[in-house]
């Protein structure tokens, strides 16, 4: 049962900012450490629930700014490879239970980390995106298709599909809005089909369907936030904070699925 006093807010409030900082303005990646921060206070299951309507709302929010700023291309291969995702991450999510999901989520926190500063540090190779070929373009959708089978698939069981969505575009060598609006249309439509599956497993609750609606106008604000962010912070100085947070309670979680 989930207990709405001053501890679960001082831990939900600043998740959900930082979400909508992070769909609103600098790509959804560093999103799901809203998820991350959550479940150290609630079950797993519950953290989950309580973020997807939310999610969705920075998600309506975000479209406006970013609207049209898309690569459409793009797009489209991630979602036609996210929805089958979406359905495989619903067929797995009822054989884990809370401590799997603790190192699920955990594990892909850490992960997260460590993928981020291997690209940073210019280990993740980006691709020559005005190269041309029948044989180039099959690759391309082949790579576009698996990146949003393993989003959809690590999006509906800790919101985490930033990170495959991420190394794509990378590859594309996407220009930061574009890639900021693309990352945005992608993700509104897999939480939306998230949305079916998580209500037949029981995961919403009349509590954190409250909660949630508590929660809205602070989902709100750091959309807000972000958007406005987007052109005049360094993305670098936000992700390092994510980075902090995303390691520290990634491996309390870890220890705490361990335990």
């Amino acid at each position: 049962m989930l207990e709405a006093g001053p501890v679960f807010f001082a831990f939900a409030v600043p998740a959900v900012v930082f979400a909508g900082v992070s769909k609103g303005g600098f790509g959804s990646g560093a999103a799901f450490a809203g998820v991350s921060i959550l479940a150290l206070i609630v079950e797993p299951g519950q953290a989950l629930a309580l973020m997807l309507p939310l999610l969705m709302l920075i998600d309506v929010a975000a479209l406006k700014p970013y609207w049209r700023r898309w690569n459409g291309g793009d797009a489209l291969l991630l979602i036609l490879g996210g929805l089958p995702g979406v359905a495989l991450g619903a067929w797995l999510f009822s054989a884990i239970d809370g401590d799997a999901m603790r190192l699920l989520i955990g594990g892909l926190s850490v992960a997260f980390v460590i993928w981020q500063l291997r690209a940073r540090l210019g280990w993740v190779a980006r691709s020559d995106p005005h190269m041309r070929g029948s044989g180039r373009g099959i690759a391309r959708r082949i790579t576009g298709l698996s990146a949003g089978a393993t989003a959809g698939f690590t999006s509906f069981v800790s919101h985490a599909g930033g990170p495959p969505v991420a190394v794509y575009l990378l590859s594309r060598g996407r220009a930061k809005t574009e890639y900021q609006a693309t990352t945005v249309l992608v993700f509104w439509v897999l939480n939306l089909a998230k949305a079916v599956p998580y209500a037949s497993l029981g995961l919403f609750s009349a509590e954190t369907l409250t909660l949630g609606l508590m929660l809205a106008p602070f989902a709100l604000f750091g959309t807000w936030a972000g958007v406005r962010l987007h052109h005049h912070i360094p993305e670098g100085v936000f992700f390092a904070i994510a980075y902090v947070l995303l390691t520290v309670t990634g491996a309390k979680l870890i220890w705490d699925g361990l335990a």
